[in-house]
């Protein structure tokens, strides 16, 4: 009786172990099943900020692209320059036909040259270089150039020292013209007119072919506006090697205009001295290399 008693009190005891066991197992479970889920939760949260921080990031990435692309649409800096450039065109344009401040300008610097010679050929330089980029007429510096040195060293000395002071001036400024020309208006003229046209794609492809050829006749005839054909030049497909190149094309005509300015009586006959039959030999011999330049366009 009292084993049998034992053997119950220990068959109570076990299962009350085992179910101690069994409820604490439940826990443990339940608790990790808590955890878990807690982890999970805390790892949904952790996504959704990531993908908070990545929307976050692509829509301003996304504002600085648009950013960029409105000040690509509004090209300010060519805006710029090109208003400064048509400005200072208009008014040149406007003072040769009213206050002539210009030509008054040229005649003081010329006679200031007369008493600063060595200064006065690095000054003229200067002079005619910016006379270039800025669309101001450069015969009267050219002809006054031959008065002056001719006057001042010699009728040979002074025309070659003429010469290359005006080649040197006007050759830079060419060069300054062309890279103007091809920063404001290249892009431009590429997307409205080359790409549109066949004919102009057909020019534009002969000056990057012939452009050499055709731009020494074009320096070469003494009609063509030598300012404007810099700036129309940097629209054009030319090299620029091949333009620079072109450039010596100018040495004929700068001889010819130095020398008649330095068989001129006075500064101021100098000016007027491109007439009579010399002005129609000069028309005669631009209209000439002005054709060559257009035939050889073909």
């Amino acid at each position: 009786m009292d084993q049998q008693t034992t053997i119950s009190d220990s068959n109570v005891t076990k299962q009350s172990t085992s179910s101690y066991q069994n409820s604490t197992s439940s826990i443990s479970t339940n608790k990790e099943e808590q955890e878990q889920t807690s982890d999970n939760n805390k790892t949904m949260d952790e996504q959704s900020t990531a993908l908070y921080q990545n929307a976050s990031t692509t829509s301003s990435n996304q504002i600085n692209i648009d950013a960029i692309a409105t000040r690509k649409s509004y090209p300010w800096g060519k805006i710029i320059v090109g208003l400064i450039l048509l400005s200072i065109i208009i008014f040149v344009i406007v003072d040769s036909v009213t206050n002539k401040y210009i030509i008054s300008g040229f005649q003081t610097f010329l006679e200031w040259i007369e008493d600063n010679l060595v200064a006065g050929v690095f000054a003229f330089m200067g002079v005619y270089f910016v006379a270039t980029v800025c669309f101001i007429p450069g015969s009267i510096l050219t002809l006054g150039s031959g008065f002056i040195f001719g006057k001042a060293i010699g009728l040979g000395p002074g025309v070659a020292l003429a010469t290359l002071a005006v080649f040197v001036g006007a050759s830079l400024g060419a060069i300054v013209s062309f890279l103007i020309g091809r920063y404001v208006l290249r892009d431009w003229v590429m997307k409205r007119l080359v790409e549109k046209y066949p004919i102009i794609q057909a020019l534009d492809e002969a000056f990057l072919q012939k452009g050499l050829k055709i731009f020494i006749l074009l320096r070469l005839s003494p009609i063509i506006p030598f300012n404007a054909i810099n700036y129309i030049g940097g629209v054009t497909n030319i090299r620029l090697v091949h333009y620079t190149l072109a450039l010596f094309a100018i040495l004929p005509g700068t001889i010819l205009y130095c020398f008649i300015g330095a068989g001129a009586g006075s500064l101021s006959e100098s000016e007027g001295a491109v007439s009579g039959p010399v002005a129609v030999t000069s028309i005669v011999v631009g209209i000439v290399f002005g054709l060559l330049a257009v035939f050889a366009v073909r």
